[in-house]
């Protein structure tokens, strides 16, 4: 399981509690999701009504939010942790599902939802007896997050909600989805605010689940609302500051995205250095030529500078510090490596790397995720333009 490299993190301050909590993520991991990774690929879904409270038990899905909403009130370094553990997973499609629980869906819900929404949706949440999503991206409108047309009129004390919504995660089998809209006529990023939309609402409905090339466990969905009518008191925060509000909640979700990636990369180069000392090839342990092992040699310097990096970004959440930059940067190179780990890692396996039987190629397919989802390399690459004045 991953390499003994990253049971030390140096730059995040670990206590005893921190470690107890990765290895109690790390045995669920082993216990409760790799026996059952073929079958839950095979039904292109995870259960996640069985196996959502059994994360609520362990404590997993709140591990950071307060104790009076049945979190842990730890820092952030819990999520992140968790993070790479779950990505140690036989599949990246479960744990995509996982973290998008915990830190895509509810960190608004919890930073800035009233009392009445963190007792509704929150509480039950954490526990795990509610799965959520979140809803930003649309048919004609993914990165170009200003550019979104789901929209909420005004009807007294409820808002009637119009839209569709499109590569939703969670999206078949969540309870709640907190949904980013807009409540003020126009086309740029004012007047959009995130509202919890129950999906037992009527007019919600999943019009199709999506056929992906990898992630095949984790449910995937495009949603339309028709004519959807909930209190005005499910909008979290200030009506209006959506935008702003989902701004903040994607550097937690690239964050976690680089976790995951350095979870599973650290996975997939232990099975390919285990598979080298094995396979022998005129003659030799595969290992033994020194293209091979300066390759793995190399890849791994390159994710232990991403953990490093990963770790800063962690220390400046915990902070309070904005990590746009760092963050951006961090999941930009987690993208692009983690499909250069799975592309080498294929070669040193040959055959067998591109045989279905094996997981390198289930790895490939899902690692090819990250520089597309929560928010494309180019859409890293401009911020990151822009922030350092280039542009």
């Amino acid at each position: 399981m991953g390499s003994s490299v990253c049971e030390e993190a140096p730059l995040l301050n670990l206590t005893p509690e921190h470690e107890m909590f990765r290895q109690s993520v790390r045995r669920f991991v082993e216990r409760e999701i790799n026996p059952y990774i073929d079958k839950w690929e095979a039904d292109k879904c995870y259960p996640g009504r069985e196996l959502f409270p059994k994360l609520g038990e362990l404590g997993a899905l709140g591990p950071s939010y307060p104790e009076e909403y049945g979190g842990g009130g730890g820092d952030y370094a819990y999520n992140y942790l968790m993070s790479e553990e779950l990505g140690q997973a036989a599949a990246l499609g479960v744990p995509m599902g996982i973290m998008v629980h915990t830190d895509m869906a509810t960190p608004a819900l919890a930073q800035f939802g009233s009392e009445e929404l963190k007792q509704k949706f929150l509480v039950p949440a954490i526990q795990g007896k509610l799965i959520s999503a979140i809803a930003v991206s649309e048919p004609d409108a993914g990165s170009d997050v200003a550019s979104l047309t789901t929209s909420a009129v005004s009807d007294g004390d409820h808002y009637i909600i119009n839209g569709s919504k499109m590569w939703i995660t969670n999206g078949t089998q969540a309870d709640f989805v907190v949904t980013l809209m807009r409540t003020t006529p126009g086309n740029s990023a004012k007047g959009m605010s995130l509202v919890v939309v129950p999906t037992d609402s009527e007019g919600f409905k999943v019009s199709r689940s999506i056929d992906k090339m990898g992630n095949h466990s984790s449910d995937t969905a495009a949603l339309t609302y028709e004519n959807v009518r909930v209190p005005k008191s499910f909008c979290i925060g200030e009506e209006g500051r959506g935008f702003q509000l989902q701004m903040q909640q994607f550097q937690k979700e690239r964050l976690v995205g680089t976790g995951l990636a350095l979870g599973g990369m650290d996975r997939c180069l232990s099975m390919t250095a285990q598979y080298c000392k094995e396979r022998k090839t005129f003659g030799k342990p595969i290992i033994e030529n020194q293209y091979v092992h300066f390759r793995l040699a190399e890849l791994r310097t390159e994710v232990e500078l991403l953990r490093q990096m990963a770790h800063h970004c962690t220390n400046q959440i915990i902070a309070g510090q904005d990590c746009t930059r760092d963050v951006s940067m961090a999941k930009l190179k987690a993208g692009r490596l983690c499909r250069e780990v799975a592309d080498a890692c294929i070669q040193f396996h040959g055959g067998m790397g591109y045989a279905e039987e094996y997981p390198m190629a289930r790895y490939y397919r899902d690692a090819r995720l990250l520089s597309i989802g929560a928010g494309a390399d180019e859409i890293m690459l401009t911020i990151l333009a822009r922030m350092e004045g280039y542009i």
